[in-house]
């Protein structure tokens, strides 16, 4: 990848990063309305993703047993695509895996709304636990594909939004995910070498952005500031944004561009 940091166009590209859950057609409005800001935009897979959430849905083994390190590097293959390197926007584990990708130096900025918690983050609130136990409480799900049943995905994602539009989300977006990463993030604090660890040290990156969802109940306010935290001793900008009364499907629900409009200002105010 060059050291050029735009395209011919003074902006670099926008590459946005699912999360568990979700299919990079997620993104279909965030990257609709970027490019009418003038970037150029692309939205990765994970391994096993199908070409659609529903596709993936059909055959949910595809996704199965993949982990953080595996997915980070396969999403690292495709940003090598570009000539320059994009701003980089996750939601959920993507803005944990954006966050490694950043300090990989592999993007220009960063965009982490209500990321998975990073290595660093010791704080396991009752909520994120509760919308987690699909997962963990079954130990044989780390290496299997986990889908959420309606009710659990309006507890997760969909808590802060109305019932219909909850279950018009659910029948949208949802679609199966591997449940290794989410093992990883629960036992990141005793492993040293977990694969949730970014290099939060390096000065030299680019600038990131921590959004945080007041009402979320994956990723609750509390563990956003606590990722913050883990950057206290890094010179590279590193700011946060939380919005009231958004919970984790900030997103993609129905107040999805308050979001993009903060997020393209922002970038703006880097020079980006």
């Amino acid at each position: 990848m060059g050291t050029s940091t735009t395209t011919a166009s003074g902006r670099p590209p926008v590459v946005f990063v699912h999360g568990l859950w979700l299919h990079a057609e997620s993104w279909h409005n965030w990257q609709e309305y970027f490019r009418q800001h003038g970037y150029e935009t692309h939205a990765v897979s994970w391994p096993g993703d199908g070409e659609s959430a529903e596709a993936t849905r059909r055959n949910p083994q595809a996704v199965a047993g993949f982990g953080v390190g595996e997915i980070t590097n396969h999403i690292a293959e495709q940003l090598k695509r570009f000539p320059v390197k994009p701003v980089l926007i996750g939601h959920s584990f993507g803005g944990l895996l954006v966050q490694k990708l950043l300090g990989r130096d592999l993007g220009s900025a960063a965009i982490a709304i209500d990321p998975a918690p990073v290595r660093g983050v010791w704080e396991l609130p009752f909520s994120a636990l509760r919308a987690s136990f699909p997962v963990l409480g079954n130990p044989l799900n780390f290496s299997r594909a986990v889908s959420l049943t309606e009710s659990q995905f309006r507890y997760g994602f969909a808590n802060a939004v109305p019932e219909r539009e909850a279950k018009e989300l659910y029948a949208r977006y949802a679609m199966p995910a591997p449940g290794r990463p989410l093992f990883q993030a629960a036992t990141a604090t005793f492993n040293p070498s977990s694969a949730t660890t970014v290099n939060a040290a390096n000065a030299t990156r680019g600038p990131l952005l921590l959004v945080s969802g007041e009402n979320d109940h994956i990723v609750p306010p509390v563990l956003v500031r606590s990722t913050l935290r883990v950057y206290r001793k890094s010179a590279a900008v590193t700011d946060f944004k939380q919005f009231a009364g958004r919970g984790h499907s900030l997103a993609l629900d129905h107040g999805w561009q308050e979001l993009a409009d903060y997020s393209a200002q922002w970038l703006g105010s880097k020079g980006l």
